[in-house]
């Protein structure tokens, strides 16, 4: 492996993750097409051969598949690249991608995988084992992000011969095998070359899959063609995709409106005009998973290093009427930082139902009087229109409270810089990433993680109890005593309420049955077209 780089930043994360308003422009488009695609008639006429797709994410951040947490670029990253396993993107079920079979025993400390036969990059050349361990030693690097669901349990990657690798565990880890999707493999002799990782961030992408990106317009579309010589399990059944990066919620909704609609597709559909288009004869389609907004607290900063001051805060939210009135019905109250689909879920001992007197009770206790809180949140359109409710509420309980939504840039610079803040909402979604539980509470809670540097709690020893409670649960092959280590620090994790979720929402999909089948609606971001037809 190659010497560790420095350690991955927040700033890093938003800034490949889309969550940065403003990124670098990139004006080299990756085909002879110099600007966006059209935008006319094509996609809702009689061009059969054409889907436009609306993604209410912006096209413009890293498409470096170890770095990105993008929702545009990790969807379309999903038709360019195959991991040795890939998941559906529904039922998350494992299958091999560029590796000819799975494991037979999970249980094992290595598995061992041989290539797809006639495997070839988007450029025409070969794929080999050597592209497999150079993708694995970037996603093993602590400076990627990728690195964060990998260095607990793969020990290493080795080359067996020159159609197969091995990977080596550190312990058995069953739930390695769905998380392997994560792990894109990417061609050594594009991106090992000077400057191939800043390449792949600014846009250039070369992969194995069904679809190549033929052209890349940031801040505009995105294209995708049929890779012709694909020979994997999902083959390409759409010639070519348009994929527009809308961000406002009105343009994103006209796009796909009415008779003349230029898109098949669009994701991010906002609550308030699902009737419309169900009676313009679209399906629109939810699924519910991660996607929650979350409470974070500074716990260097009295009176929030006081259990029950932030116990009180949560306890104090109306969060039925938050549900009610701001996401009109699409959200299910936090039980458990697990979504309750979540086939680990279970409901913490700790519930912060709607109880303002145990709220005051709580202050009262902690010896709190005249709390003024500046709430401070990202300005992502649903996490501000359930602001309102939580000002409310907390101002009902005797505590003053300011609202400050900002461009999440702004926001976590100034925790990056160290500056001092109270209270953070924002919004969050590690299902684009796997469903098991490990994956998802890691994504929040490590030890020496950024998340965890901001909260300046993983020093406690609350905190050291809970990581290596964590760990412990990593670590146990037996199905149910691991489940029971999990739901044991989910429990912590809900009486601590450091970070911890208010709501769990619903994500909306909506699409023309008419001219596209073979859709299915997904509980994180983007779409998935791998089994859609034009009709």
């Amino acid at each position: 492996m190659s010497a560790p780089r420095s350690a991955f930043s927040r700033r890093d994360f938003l800034r490949y993750s889309g969550t940065l308003s403003a990124a670098a422009a990139i004006t080299t488009t990756i085909s002879a097409c110099g600007g966006p695609a059209s935008t006319g008639s094509a996609g809702s006429g009689g061009n059969k051969d054409l889907v436009t797709v609306v993604i209410g994410y912006g096209n413009d951040q890293s498409w470096d598949p170890t770095m990105s947490a993008s929702a545009f670029t990790m969807a379309a990253n999903n038709h360019i690249y195959e991991g040795l396993v890939d998941t559906d993107p529904i039922t998350r079920a494992p299958y091999p991608a560029l590796a000819t079979a799975l494991p037979t025993d999970t249980s094992a400390t290595s598995w061992k995988f041989q290539l797809r036969q006639g495997a070839t990059w988007h450029d025409g050349k070969p794929v080999t084992v050597d592209d497999v361990l150079f993708t694995f030693d970037r996603v093993m690097d602590p400076s990627t992000l990728a690195s964060s669901f990998f260095n607990s349990w793969l020990k290493e990657v080795r080359k067996v011969d020159d159609t197969t690798v091995e990977l080596v565990f550190k312990f058995p880890f069953p739930d390695a095998l769905p998380r392997l999707t994560i792990a894109k493999i990417m061609p050594k002799h594009v991106f090992g070359a000077p400057g191939g990782w800043d390449a792949a961030k600014n846009g250039k992408a070369v992969g194995s899959g069904p679809y190549k990106l033929t052209a890349h317009n940031p801040k505009s579309n995105s294209v995708l063609e049929a890779y012709p010589a694909y020979n994997g399990p999902r083959k390409p059944t759409i010639k070519k995709m348009n994929w527009l990066s809308i961000v406002d919620a009105s343009a994103r909704v006209a796009k796909i409106s009415g008779g003349n609609a230029e898109a098949q597709i669009a994701d991010n559909v906002p609550y308030a005009n699902i009737d419309q288009l169900r009676k313009q004869g679209l399906t629109v389609d939810g699924g519910k998973g991660m996607n929650h907004m979350f409470l974070m607290f500074n716990t260097a900063q009295k009176p929030f290093d006081d259990v029950r001051v932030r116990q009180a805060l949560f306890y104090a939210i109306d969060t039925k009427k938050m549900i009610d009135v701001a996401l009109k019905g699409h959200g299910t109250p936090a039980s458990s930082f697990l979504n309750q689909e979540n086939a680990a879920y279970a409901r913490a001992k700790t519930v912060y139902d709607y109880n303002p007197d145990k709220a005051k009770s709580l202050l009262a206790a902690a010896g709190v009087k005249n709390l003024s809180v500046n709430l401070m949140a990202v300005n992502v359109s649903w996490v501000a229109d359930c602001l309102p409710t939580i000002a409310n509420s907390w101002n009902a309980i005797g505590v003053k409270t300011s609202l400050e939504p900002q461009d999440t840039s702004a926001l976590f610079t100034k925790m990056d810089q160290s500056q001092s803040y109270q209270v953070v909402a924002a919004a969050s979604n590690p299902n684009q990433f796997g469903l098991d539980a490990d994956l998802i509470l890691r994504y929040n809670y490590t030890s020496g993680g950024t998340w965890m540097k901001y909260t300046k709690w993983d020093k406690s020893s609350d905190a050291k109890s809970l990581f290596a409670l964590m760990d412990k649960a990593t670590q146990e092959s037996d199905k149910q005593k691991k489940l029971a280590l999990v739901h044991q620090y989910i429990d912590v994790i809900a009486e601590q309420a450091v970070l911890y979720p208010v709501l769990h929402t619903e994500l909306m999909t909506a699409w023309n049955p008419k001219k596209l089948t073979g859709v299915r609606a997904q509980a994180y971001p983007g779409v998935t077209l791998l089994q859609a037809k034009r009709l």
